[in-house]
This record gives C-alpha cells, sequence and structure tokens, in this order.
C-alpha cells in the first residue's frame, strides 16, 4: 500500500478512535427516522456467508438473518467493540474482525455477498477503486455487494444545507456527499445490477454483482 493511503487509513483509524465515544448517540436520529427503513431490504433474501464491511457500532445487526455465518469487519477496533455487545445482546454469537477494506484479511472467493452501509461516504475517491476490487476478489463468482450512501439533494434547498452541514459531518465522520461511487464499482469490475434512490433524493443503493 502506497505511504499516503496508509496515511488516509491511519487517519481514519484515529477519526473514529475518538468518534466511537458519541457516534451512536449522534446518529440515533438518523438511525431512527431513516436507517432503520432502509436496512432490512439490504439483508432480505441473502444466504451464505457475509460480510458486513465497514459495520461500525453494528446497527445492522439487529437484520442479520437466521443461519447465517456474518463477519461483521470494520476498521476500528473502538467501534467494533460496540459492534461485538450489540451482536451479544441480540442472543448471536459475534464473528468480528478488525480489516482494512484496501487490503481484506480474507480468501479468494470466501462471502456469497458483502453488505456495506455509508463506508464509501467515508472513503475517499482515490481509494474506492481499490477497495471495490478487494471486495470482488472476496466476493464468490456472481456474488453481490450491497451499498448504501449519501449524495446531494437536487432539490436546492436542501442541497444548500447539506452543503452547509457538509464541514461539519466530514469533520465528524470522514463523510462526505459527493463521492463517485458509482463510476468506481464499473472500473473495479463490477456489473451494475441496481441504482436507484431510497430515501428522498439523498440515498442511493447501489447493487454491484462480481
Amino acid at each position: 500500500m502506497k505511504q499516503n493511503d496508509l496515511a488516509k487509513t491511519e487517519y481514519l483509524r484515529r477519526l473514529y478512535r475518538r468518534t466511537s465515544l458519541f457516534y451512536d448517540v449522534l446518529d440515533w436520529p438518523f438511525e431512527h427516522f431513516r436507517y432503520k427503513r432502509l436496512r432490512p431490504e439490504l439483508w432480505k433474501g441473502l444466504s451464505g456467508r457475509i460480510l458486513d464491511l465497514g459495520a461500525g457500532t453494528g446497527r445492522n445487526a439487529f437484520y442479520y438473518p437466521k443461519d447465517t455465518d456474518v463477519v461483521t469487519a470494520d476498521l476500528s477496533p473502538e467501534m467494533l467493540e460496540r459492534a461485538r455487545r450489540r451482536i451479544e445482546a441480540l442472543g448471536r454469537k459475534p464473528h468480528i474482525v478488525v480489516a482494512d477494506a484496501l487490503n481484506l484479511c480474507f480468501k479468494d472467493h470466501d462471502f456469497d455477498a458483502c453488505v456495506s452501509t455509508f463506508l464509501f461516504c467515508v472513503l475517499p475517491d482515490e481509494l474506492q477503486a481499490r477497495a471495490l476490487k478487494e471486495i470482488k476478489r472476496v466476493l464468490k463468482p456472481g456474488g453481490k455487494i450491497f451499498v448504501l450512501e449519501y449524495v446531494y439533494s437536487r432539490n436546492p434547498w436542501r442541497r444548500l444545507w447539506m452543503k452547509l452541514m457538509a464541514p461539519l459531518v466530514e469533520g465528524l465522520f470522514g463523510a462526505r456527499f459527493d463521492r463517485n461511487t458509482d463510476q468506481h464499482f464499473l472500473e473495479a469490475g463490477f456489473k451494475m445490477a441496481e441504482k436507484r434512490l431510497v430515501f428522498s433524493d439523498m440515498i442511493l443503493l447501489f447493487v454491484g454483482e462480481a
């Protein structure tokens, strides 16, 4: 990995060491009014071995399908500790892995599917194709990746509000609203199976097929 890429990864690791202390509190209104309606659709019908990449504090765990082997992975050990406690409270045995999306510690064709909620808002554009190629490597042929990501609204007032909030969002979470993830899907060799807005005109669902 290039030195500059390592620096960016380490910056995100340090950022989320701090953010983990208050992440769930800040995220609660978005989780309650937006995300909890979207997450079940990502996990519906999935089976086999699944990678929850960029899992954060484990909000997806409520929707892990029964009789599946889900690996809960994130760059931040501190975020994953909260995920561990959440999964255990749900009566499931956690399978927690500290993982860098640029260099996944899994063998080729190890997973049937990958779910990633708002990871690519955080990952800089210049690193996205590499991360997606790594995900493609660990997916079985025909395996799918499901991605939720923010984009700027086309509504002028909502877009203005997002632009005003953008520096705070990037400072707290390292996230941006102007990533070009759909372009990187194709660059990484995924077939774009689905792309649609799932909340207002601000949250996109991407489905890529390996």
